[in-house]
């Protein structure tokens, strides 16, 4: 396995770019299985769990071809409705091509998704709906089987008691071609699905309520072609930010989708960081001392769970105490036990976590615990004195598009160690 070593407290300065949304073009790829011609898709980042989806659909029996950040898919004939246990192990998206195989193809074997370990993320919400479309479904061996009634999946009206981001995306696309109206209330309103809809939309798809917690979808016969620029990473926008918060310096970051980080720019500020926003671009400038913030994780548009051990990151550092509540993923926390060995002071209390900055991170091995986890390790890496080796770094590969070499254009000095 490879791994990173860091050597902390150099500034960074310059100019990085973002890369594609990983969240958005996870289900942006699932929706092709919806369309009888190819999907383009622009803007698209170089990630192993996109690469995993890429073999799944190529497994079913697609035609993919992925190059210099575009890609073409073209799941018009499918020889195998199913994603095998071997391809989709690492990868909870693959719960996402349950939904769009179903309703074009009339019956799928979808694998139990895996994932980051960082607590339960049970698929029930999704195969109830489902169910309430007309979709008889079982579960054995590890897989869900499904079948679609006589004359395809029918429009339902489906509330989701629990806010869920995948489960929104795999019933709308599955609405898309199913007979009659699908109402979705309790809708999640991720800009990820935002994405995902306007995709839809440009293939033919009728769906109103786009943004809002109530969805409406009427069914159509068939999808056809399409093309889509993938939204910019908003993760990675305020991954970069951190980086710059925590090492300290000046950075134009381009291609950021500030409509979609309030939450998280409003903390930012708050802990001392200056930003600069300018339409889809922010200046960070750090040269101050950093403020204790407290943070409690939300849906959209409250601050989203999977910036928390990167802003937590920050807040060691900070001049006071700060809690961050994480109200969303009951396990992940992990991260913890990984940044107390720089020297954070972090005590866990059930769902929060209390961190009292210190003055000094010192430099140590570690290892990441999933994908957001080995983001926040690198980051504090950069704020500590000496060397950081950070072990397991796939993690940061299934989600991250070269963020070590970006923080290394911008003056970081890391390096990957090749297994």
């Amino acid at each position: 396995m490879d791994k990173i070593i860091i050597e902390g407290q150099r500034r960074l300065n310059g100019e990085v770019r973002v890369s594609g949304s990983k969240n958005a073009a996870l289900p942006l790829m699932a929706t092709a299985i919806l369309a009888n011609g190819p999907l383009t898709l622009h803007n698209m980042p170089n990630l192993i769990d996109l690469t995993t989806m890429a073999r799944l659909l190529t497994y079913m029996g697609g035609q993919i071809e992925i190059a210099g950040g575009r890609a073409e898919l073209n799941l018009s004939v499918l020889s195998r409705p199913e994603a095998p246990y071997e391809l989709v192990k690492t990868m909870r998206a693959s719960a996402l091509v349950l939904g769009p195989l179903l309703t074009r193809h009339g019956r799928a074997r979808v694998s139990l998704p895996g994932g980051c370990a960082i607590g339960a993320r049970p698929i029930d919400l999704h195969l109830k709906a489902l169910e309430s479309m007309g979709a008889i479904i079982n579960l054995s061996g590890g897989y869900v089987l499904a079948r679609a009634p006589v004359g395809g999946l029918y429009g339902a009206h489906i509330h989701f008691d629990t806010v869920t981001v995948t489960g929104t995306e795999n019933l709308m696309m599955a609405a898309t071609l199913a007979r009659g109206r699908t109402i979705i209330t309790g809708a999640a309103r991720e800009p990820e699905i935002t994405d995902t809809a306007l995709a839809l939309l440009a293939m033919g798809a009728k769906i109103s309520g786009i943004g809002t917690d109530e969805l409406i979808i009427d069914g159509v016969d068939t999808l056809h072609s399409a093309a889509h620029t993938i939204m910019p990473d908003r993760i990675e926008a305020g991954t970069l930010i951190v980086a710059v918060a925590l090492a300290g310096g000046k950075v134009l970051i381009q291609g950021t989708p500030n409509a979609t980080l309030k939450a998280v720019y409003e903390k930012i500020s708050e802990a001392g960081v200056e930003l600069a926003i300018n339409e889809s671009n922010v200046m960070v400038t750090a040269n101050g001392p950093i403020k204790s913030v407290d943070v409690t994780t939300r849906p959209y548009p409250g601050f989203p769970t999977d910036m928390q051990a990167q802003f937590m990151a920050l807040m060691t550092i900070g001049h006071d105490v700060s809690i961050i509540n994480e109200t969303i993923f009951e396990n992940r926390f992990m991260h913890i036990s990984e940044l107390s060995r720089l020297g954070a002071d972090i005590t866990l209390e059930g769902h929060a976590a209390v961190i009292k900055g210190v003055s000094r991170l010192s430099g140590a091995p570690m290892m990441a615990t999933d994908l957001r986890a080995s983001a926040s390790l690198i980051l504090a890496a950069l704020a500590a004195g000496g060397k950081s080796e950070i072990l397991r770094v796939y993690h940061l590969d299934r989600g991250y598009d070269r963020l070590d070499e970006k923080l290394s254009a911008l003056g970081a000095r890391i390096t990957r160690i090749k297994a």
